[in-house]
């Protein structure tokens, strides 16, 4: 998708720093996810290797609504299923890619959260518990007793950094794909100060209002500090491609401040790994894969190794 000046700098920013699907981003990040497949859906059913386990893709009942989940592949049953957060505006289609490759050696899951993709709407204002709630429910459908690592990008990574401490006897790994800072609103209020003129003010203006409970999640994303989920092998990924540098007046500090965020992802376990994509801007699971699968499939060996 091809846009002008500021205004392309402006649009980019808001799809990345909130992870959040604002005016153009969902249409780029399908033709994105239809460029990377490479032919056969990687949602395609596959023999799962548990029985009773969700295979292929299906919609699950959670609390009275619909939620679309996808499973492909199979592992050796000493690995864990690993489980594809998506950023928002993003939902299955957007992973495909990812999914199908990893599949190959792994099961590997994903699902669309309330208000994305093929799920139903939310029945009202969402919270990270409320999320976590829902998170909990696929898990237990395409999981079953066996341990897993989450893969999150942008407000997917976030997710799943807030909610591996609490689920330690399940959760055995983390990968954080440019996740959302544990601080953002804090960020863009340091970073695009009320005193503010130009494009970014409605850049900083948007993001708030979906981090605080905006469509289509209406997902409320307070700051806090990062807590810590133990010892289990984490791989924080930043991309490398300084874009927001472009946002006028405001970008280089924005891009300190999203790196500054990225190292204190970094405190969720004592086994953490910062690395960066060099040649990736916010969606590093499509513009670097491998980087992003080799991440993936080192935690996945690693917690398996401690299981």
């Amino acid at each position: 998708m091809v846009r002008n000046g500021r205004l392309s700098a402006v649009i980019a920013l808001s799809c990345a720093v909130a992870g959040v699907g604002l005016v153009g981003c969902e249409d780029s990040t399908k033709a994105d996810a239809d460029a990377s497949a490479g032919g056969r859906s990687a949602t395609a059913p596959e023999k799962a290797a548990d029985e009773g386990l969700l295979t292929g893709t299906k919609k699950i009942e959670v609390g009275g609504r619909l939620v679309k989940v996808s499973c492909a592949g199979t592992s050796a049953d000493d690995r864990p299923v690993i489980v594809l957060l998506s950023g928002g505006g993003d939902g299955l289609e957007k992973v495909a890619g990812i999914q199908k490759t990893l599949s190959e050696k792994n099961r590997v899951c994903a699902y669309d959260r309330f208000g994305e993709g093929g799920s139903d709407k939310p029945d009202g204002p969402q919270t990270l518990e409320s999320t976590g709630k829902v998170l909990t429910a696929v898990l237990d459908r395409v999981a079953g007793d066996r341990p897993v690592v989450l893969a999150g990008h942008s407000l997917g990574g976030l997710i799943a950094a807030r909610y591996a401490p609490e689920h330690q006897d399940r959760v055995k790994g983390l990968v954080l794909m440019d996740a959302t800072s544990p601080t953002q609103t804090a960020d863009l209020n340091k970073g695009i100060p009320e005193s503010a003129t130009g494009p970014a003010v409605a850049l900083r203006d948007q993001t708030l209002a979906i981090l605080h409970g905006g469509e289509p999640e209406m997902l409320t994303v307070p700051d806090g500090k990062v807590r810590s989920a133990g010892d289990i092998p984490v791989e924080v990924i930043h991309h490398g491609k300084q874009y927001l540098a472009a946002v006028p007046d405001y970008g280089p500090g924005l891009e300190r401040a999203w790196t500054n965020g990225q190292r204190k992802w970094l405190a969720v376990s004592s086994r953490s790994r910062l690395s960066t994509a060099k040649n990736s801007e916010h969606y590093i699971y499509v513009d670097q894969p491998d980087v992003a699968v080799r991440a993936i499939e080192r935690v996945t060996s690693q917690a398996a190794d401690r299981a």
